[in-house]
């Protein structure tokens, strides 16, 4: 891995055991990022977009190859170490918010800094939601906000660390066009203003636009 590199994979393979057989959905992926650098994940459904981001936050474990991610060889890592640096080290957005129902968007948002113990979580979120446009509804529960408020309060977790590094898949996909836009213009100016790295996985060819390259997936192999 290079100096500058936040992500280095090598050869990396993830398949799942099934009846007839292993069924394969990433196949000798070598991807480096670094340090700062902002990448679109595109390619058609099905093709191990969510899988490819999955391995290198260290929600599954690659069956083969080389995850290094900010230093930790993530393939044999224990899953202690992998929830540590989630925890820390990288910020993750998913498509369907994952909030926490009973809590409120400033608990949800400090969520990552109250689990790693650090005791100006609740100081912490409060500026991060006031930054992504949310400080008025900080008491609110993820019922009562809106589609788009709720992945600003997802937004407002992934960043709160302070992570290196933040995995976004479809980060806009359950919203509308309009709030999308306001959605992904928000990422993108706490990415270049943090300095973290981002992957973003995206259909949207306007927002893979925005990014610093492009890594397009097909069948689990990298197209371009």
């Amino acid at each position: 891995m290079s100096s500058d590199s936040i992500v280095s994979l090598q050869n990396v393979a993830l398949s799942y055991p099934a009846p007839d057989g292993d069924v394969s959905v990433l196949r000798g992926i070598d991807i480096a990022v670094h340090a700062g650098e902002i990448v679109a994940v595109t390619g058609p459904s099905g093709s191990g977009k969510s899988s490819l981001i999955a391995v290198i936050g260290g929600l599954e474990r690659a069956t083969g190859g080389v995850v290094n991610v900010l230093g930790s060889d993530f393939v044999h890592a224990s899953e202690a170490t992998r929830t540590a640096m989630r925890r820390r080290e990288i910020g993750i957005v998913f498509q369907s918010y994952h909030l926490v129902p009973a809590m409120t968007a400033l608990q949800n948002a400090a969520l990552p800094l109250m689990l790693a113990g650090n005791n100006k979580s609740t100081k912490s979120a409060q500026q991060m939601l006031e930054r992504v446009g949310l400080g008025h509804r900080v008491t609110h529960r993820p019922a009562a906000l809106s589609g788009g408020e709720q992945q600003r309060v997802a937004i407002a977790r992934a960043f709160v660390a302070q992570p290196s590094l933040i995995l976004a898949d479809e980060p806009t996909g359950n919203l509308d066009q309009e709030t999308g836009i306001d959605v992904a213009n928000t990422m993108f100016t706490l990415v270049r203003e943090t300095g973290a790295a981002m992957l973003m996985v995206t259909h949207d060819k306007a927002m893979a636009g925005q990014c610093d390259r492009t890594i397009a997936i097909n069948a689990g192999l990298i197209a371009a």
